[in-house]
């Protein structure tokens, strides 16, 4: 749908006024919207197949399904299908990746031995981008990878090779960060777990806390590379134990002073995460967020305009903490269009925030604090039915990007024009 432009802008000062009258300015919502970077996962647009030469089928604990053409097999297809996503989502956004998307450039190199060499081409890409880039560890699809542990293992060796790895991948975080002037977060999530019952929970997990001390041992400028650890409920064949939980990764942010990184998907199917930020924020500076969609279990589906979406954004943004929330997205569906897939989920994260900036909070919080519940409730329900699709046209018309589904023609042009073709 092409949406002329003096309609966009004649809906747009209807909605001005319609949110004047609640006492919100929409010019300025839209100057601090265009503030926020979300970092955009790599792994949406190869189904998290990587371009290292050292590991196996993707498994422990990860799965992808369906077999939608198209693609990216290289690593230039999948920079050119970044940045066509990139043009069509408003604002200034970043590209987070997985250690797995190493370029080899013919040389074997383990993960234990990776360095900012392998990752040059995309620095100098992101540099003409002017973006920023984020970073996590790899500790699934590798033949070390052994009984559904890595930093767990009993086997010294085999924590060793995997707390090399982490190291090794803070160094290229912070070599990202001095290159390209932005600061990067490492994020870092382990598969280990057990699928039945185990005897000794103990042990994984202070096997685990050692193991991390030995990863985040150096002190790294801030500037540079800050860290994350991002716990998990339960995955795929572990089932029944994961010794990186909830409360042991926010015992270990809160004690270490490393950021902790909430994943909409990773707890129970019907515990969303929202009410987590604000109790996090209580004891640490900073969080990330790795935002998701389950679908019955930890299914990865493409983020979606939700209630719960709109409940992570309402607590970013109604607490105050959009200066304190890292916003990633982390998901990944191979039966539609992976470009599509992530326009749709980096513009619906991006709307679910604009709401949030649209609701009159200090109206809300002044009603709740005479105890006035019945205000807010009304007044929250009747924000439902506000003019907001008018400002959203209206900012993406401003950034310069599609209007409505406009984007849509342009991703299925570029399917028949690049993607049909691999």
């Amino acid at each position: 749908m092409v949406m002329k432009k003096q309609n966009i802008e004649k809906a747009y000062q209807l909605a001005r006024q319609t949110y004047a009258a609640y006492g919100v300015d929409t010019e300025q919502v839209m100057k601090q919207l265009a503030t926020v970077a979300v970092s955009m996962h790599c792994w949406q647009g190869d189904d998290v197949g990587g371009f290292e030469n050292a590991g196996g089928a993707l498994g422990d604990g990860l799965a992808v399904t369906g077999n939608y053409p198209g693609k990216a097999r290289t690593p230039d297809q999948l920079r050119a299908d970044f940045a066509k996503a990139l043009s069509l989502i408003p604002g200034s956004h970043r590209l987070n990746l997985h250690a797995c998307y190493a370029e080899m450039e013919g040389k074997k190199v383990d993960r234990d031995a990776l360095g900012i060499e392998q990752f040059k081409n995309w620095v100098a890409w992101a540099k003409t981008l002017k973006i920023g880039l984020d970073f996590n560890q790899t500790y699934f699809s590798h033949p070390k990878v052994l009984g559904g542990m890595t930093l767990t293992h009993p086997d010294k060796a085999i924590r060793q090779f995997w707390v090399e790895h982490g190291i090794r991948s803070r160094e290229i975080g912070a070599a990202f960060g001095k290159a390209l002037q932005n600061t990067c977060l490492t994020n870092l999530w382990i598969p280990d777990g057990m699928k039945d019952t185990p005897a000794d929970r103990r042990g994984p997990r202070e096997r685990l806390a050692e193991s991390l001390d030995a990863i985040f041992a150096r002190k790294i400028d801030r500037k540079l590379n800050v860290d994350s650890v991002e716990p998990k409920l339960f995955g795929i064949g572990a089932e029944s134990f994961t010794p990186g939980s909830h409360e042991f990764y926010l015992g270990y942010a809160v004690s270490r002073k490393t950021l902790l990184t909430l994943d909409a998907g990773h707890y129970h199917p019907t515990e969303g995460i929202a009410d987590k930020i604000s109790s996090a924020l209580c004891y640490l500076p900073e969080i990330a967020l790795h935002v998701s969609r389950g679908v019955r279990w930890d299914s990865d589906h493409v983020v979606t305009l939700t209630d719960d979406l709109q409940a992570i954004a309402q607590e970013i943004v109604w607490g105050n903490y959009l200066g304190r929330v890292r916003i990633g997205l982390d998901y990944f569906d191979a039966s539609i269009n992976r470009v599509a897939a992530w326009v749709i989920g980096t513009r619906n994260m991006i709307k679910a925030l604009l709401l949030a900036l649209l609701a009159p909070i200090d109206t809300l919080k002044q009603a709740e604090l005479a105890g006035d519940y019945t205000t807010r409730l009304a007044l929250m329900e009747d924000l439902k039915m506000l003019p907001f699709g008018a400002v959203w046209d209206h900012y993406c018309a401003q950034r310069g990007v599609p209007v409505a589904n406009a984007w849509l023609a342009e991703v299925k042009q570029y399917e028949k024009d690049v993607l049909a073709k691999r």
